[in-house]
């Protein structure tokens, strides 16, 4: 079982609007709602590959109830931490080219409901074989939260899957995590430069063990101690971006489950990226071209770039 955790979920509200721009009136044509946050939609993208995943998550308020009854009806299994805010919402705008996405900071957690989160979370341990990390977090958690939850997966010897961003991020390097899924701003955000791999490699140091960037349209690249390796769609897909990155994190935590390398682990990650795309919802994604792009992908390993050693 894989064990996903999402200190900070949502509703997740998407909207389906043709020909959408700002400043503008428009008519909605469908709206969809759904429980997310990037741990949910982690554990939905597994579901339908078939590997069982549990979420861990702290619900409170009435969107809360609303989070708790779409997992339900949608048969995804989770543990929930009661909390007394209400879970924030997100709104995705899209016009089936791209999508906007407004993002609510969520309510803010006390000591005593993050402490909360981290038992129930040690609770579900043992029986997990990949612990995923997933998404910001909420106002109230500790600066080094994800670094608490990171060490947690490391005293049961699981590999660690941290997806995040910013200081949340940085604070939790110290911990060592098995795998890091910045994008190419986050990278350059995070360190100050703007070539990928000279990015992940100065995370290295800090702590991670591997690094794996999303690149957008560019694909994926995987480095670690030993070099990098790259991936890449054949042409640039048209949709719905949000949820890609979520997709990429259940390709990654799928092949640490089996203990797969980055040749068989890229392509898999960039096949469902780009076929979430294709999908109007986060955390679903367009089976056939999941598995048309799957076939006619490989990674290659990067030139000019020695093993860092120990």
């Amino acid at each position: 079982m894989i064990l996903t955790v999402t200190p900070n979920p949502a509703l997740d509200v998407t909207y389906a609007v043709p020909g959408f721009r700002p400043h503008a009136s428009h008519r909605v044509a469908e709206v969809a709602a759904q429980a997310g946050g990037k741990g949910v939609n982690v554990a939905r993208v597994l579901g339908a590959l078939g590997r069982p995943a549990r979420c861990v998550l702290p619900l409170g308020g009435p969107t809360g109830e609303s989070v708790r009854a779409e997992l339900a009806a949608a048969g995804l299994d989770h543990a929930e931490v009661p909390i007394g805010g209400d879970t924030r919402r997100t709104v995705t705008v899209s016009d089936g080219t791209d999508a906007t996405a407004l993002n609510e900071p969520g309510p803010v957690l006390t000591a005593t409901e993050w402490d909360a989160l981290l038992g129930e979370t040690a609770r579900h341990l043992p029986q997990a074989s990949v612990l995923v990390l997933a998404g910001s977090l909420p106002p109230g958690a500790p600066a080094d939260g994800y670094g608490q939850l990171v060490a947690l997966g490391r005293q049961f010897h699981l590999p660690v899957v941290l997806d995040a961003d910013g200081p949340a991020l940085l604070a939790a390097l110290p911990a060592r995590p098995t795998v890091i899924k910045p994008n190419a701003v986050e990278l350059t955000a995070a360190t100050g430069l703007p070539d990928p791999r000279d990015a992940a490699r100065v995370l290295i140091r800090r702590g991670a063990e591997s690094v794996l960037a999303s690149l957008g349209p560019d694909g994926l690249l995987a480095v670690d101690r030993q070099g990098a390796w790259r991936c890449a769609p054949p042409a640039a897909v048209a949709g719905n971006p949000t949820g890609a990155g979520d997709s990429v994190v259940a390709a990654l935590a799928a092949g640490l489950s089996g203990n797969a390398g980055w040749p068989a682990v890229l392509p898999d990650a960039v096949a469902l990226s780009a076929a979430t795309v294709l999908h109007p919802r986060a955390g679903h994604f367009d089976v056939p071209a999941y598995r048309r792009l799957r076939a006619s992908l490989t990674a290659t390993r990067v030139g000019g770039l020695a093993p860092l050693g120990l």
